[in-house]
């Protein structure tokens, strides 16, 4: 690859699939280039001929959203622009433990109740059948807009905006749940001349959809891109006090700490108690308000990492007792269902297999499941559709609730399929590295150089390096309880600072030589910036 970029920057590039300097340097512009027309997403004209009706005569409308981050920045955005188009607009976020995912036929009666004549889902919606069908019979019209895998049979709603349906004309069909709000935003304001509203939403289009982890690639680059601008120029109160309280630096958000900070913390309202108060941080225009709400949240952040991180250690023991099998699947009614979801994603990225957490209840029960890529997980769900009351989700993350009886024939199909599906895979946890490179070769503008192709997240990683025979100047644990470690390795008189994150363990004796796979990461702490490398696994040279 030539076109003047760097043969660093050509593997990267090449390691991703793009081959072609035309392509990357569109990849590096992440521009509109990249943007479609909400218009070729299926039903948007029907979407925007009725919420324009609704607007026209005073309508009340209710925003239904869902309860994680993707959910809580869409149900925040179409609030925030349908009110600055002077609509009469409500968000209505269920709780995640009392209600679930999706729409619910109570809720929409008691919406319909209290006057709300027209509900449009975020994030959401797509598997509503039953309740969008009684919605009609009592006179309350729907518009779907969501991501999600649609059923065989789609709701009778007035309109439904989802990129992966059927026949869908849209061009890209990786959208996030607040991406697909963002579009219908767009295109309402496009028919009304008023685009230029859509500046003041672009950072939570950025929050929500790194937090849901779709890939970062085509149209949700621009998107990231765009909304990481103004989250770094212009963020709102809310986010502006996150940053300060979680120890980020404003005017230096990237998308990792969008993954690795903000996300959580909004995620920890509905995981120990309500949605709402994440949603009202996002919306206050009060610094007391906001100030209150991110005090409250940090506390429920260090309560939940406490639950998660028993929780990990009783599942890992469970998968021991159990065999380390194809799927990973554990139950109890001491996982609590708030976190169910993180406990997965923890016990498939230690094992690299697919798992399933289950919070059991008497009656009925709650699961989490995260996949990796060799097993689609909403797929296999569907093949056990009939034991669920209720399911949905993506090829790598999903959940569902089922009769706790139903439980011993869930674990047997899963596993049935997971052993079929995956004979033959290599299973052992595995690093996927970009380059093998001397420590020489990250000094003077690499670091710049490989900015060129953040935002980095889901299909485009952060680039991973081997290097080998670096020499441990210095080497010490880090934390309270030394978990992690912070050394200074050299290589042919290069000096680096280096951490590694829960590898207090494994502390390596000063003049070691070790082989070394890691990130680069600035390190902005007491004031100071400094470029570090961040250790994802070492080796002894012997």
């Amino acid at each position: 690859m030539s076109s003047g970029f760097s043969p660093l920057i050509a593997q990267l590039a090449y390691n991703r699939g793009i081959a072609e300097p035309s392509r990357l340097e569109t990849f590096i512009a992440a521009d509109e280039r990249l943007a479609s027309d909400p218009f070729l997403l299926p039903d948007m004209h029907q979407a925007v001929a009725r919420v324009y009706r609704a607007l026209l005569s005073g309508e009340n409308i209710a925003i239904y959203g869902d309860f994680d981050a993707d959910g809580i920045t869409a149900t925040a955005l179409l609030v925030q622009g349908l009110s600055l188009l002077n609509g009469k607009v409500i968000p209505y976020i269920p709780s995640r433990v009392g209600e679930g995912h999706g729409l619910k036929t109570g809720v929409l009666e008691k919406l319909h109740r209290e006057g709300i004549s027209l509900v449009i889902s975020v994030d959401c919606g797509i598997t509503g059948l039953v309740p969008v069908r009684k919605a009609c019979r009592m006179g309350l019209d729907v518009v779907i807009t969501d991501h999600h895998a649609p059923p065989d049979e789609i709701p009778p709603a007035v309109a439904v905006i989802d990129p992966k349906l059927p026949g869908s004309k849209y061009p890209f069909s990786e959208l996030a749940g607040v991406g697909v709000a963002y579009k219908f935003l767009q295109a309402l304001l496009l028919s009304l001349g008023r685009e230029q509203l859509l500046n003041g939403v672009l950072d939570l289009v950025a929050l929500g959809t790194v937090a849901d982890m779709v890939p970062l690639l085509s149209e949700n680059r621009y998107l990231v891109k765009e909304g990481l601008k103004q989250l770094n120029t212009a963020p709102r109160l809310g986010i502006r006090e996150m940053i300060a309280q979680s120890g980020l630096v404003e005017g230096n958000l990237a998308s990792e700490n969008i993954s690795w900070v903000i996300a959580p913390r909004l995620n920890t309202a509905s995981r120990m108690e309500h949605a709402l108060p994440s949603y009202e941080l996002l919306m206050t225009d009060s610094p007391e308000r906001a100030q209150q709400l991110t005090t409250w949240l940090e506390k429920k952040n260090v309560e939940r990492q406490q639950l998660t991180s028993k929780a990990v250690t009783e599942a890992r023991e469970q998968v021991y007792a159990q065999g380390v099998l194809p799927l990973l699947m554990v139950s109890d009614e001491r996982y609590p269902a708030g976190i169910s979801g993180l406990v997965a994603g923890r016990l498939s990225e230690e094992f690299n297999r697919p798992a399933v957490v289950v919070s059991v209840g008497k009656r009925t029960s709650s699961g989490s499941c995260r996949s990796i890529s060799e097993f689609n997980i909403i797929e296999a769900l569907n093949r056990c559709g009939d034991l669920f009351s209720q399911f949905g989700g993506h090829a790598r993350a999903a959940g569902f609730i089922i009769p706790t009886r139903s439980l011993p024939q869930l674990r047997e199909r899963l596993l049935e399929m997971a052993a079929g599906q995956l004979a033959g895979v290599d299973l052992r946890p595995r690093l996927d590295i970009d380059a093998e490179i001397a420590l020489s070769e990250l000094t003077g503008d690499a670091y710049e150089s490989i900015q060129q192709l953040a935002p980095f997240g889901q299909g485009n990683p952060l680039p991973t390096f081997l290097t080998r025979g670096v020499e441990v100047v210095d080497s010490r644990t880090m934390g309270s309880n030394g978990d992690h470690i912070r050394l200074k390795l050299r290589q042919d008189g290069i000096v680096w600072d280096a951490v590694g994150f829960g590898m207090g363990k494994e502390l390596p004796k000063v003049s070691a030589l070790l082989d070394i796979v890691h990130n680069m990461e600035m390190d902005h702490w007491g004031g100071q910036t400094t470029l570090r490398l961040n250790l994802l696994d070492t080796a002894a040279v012997e």
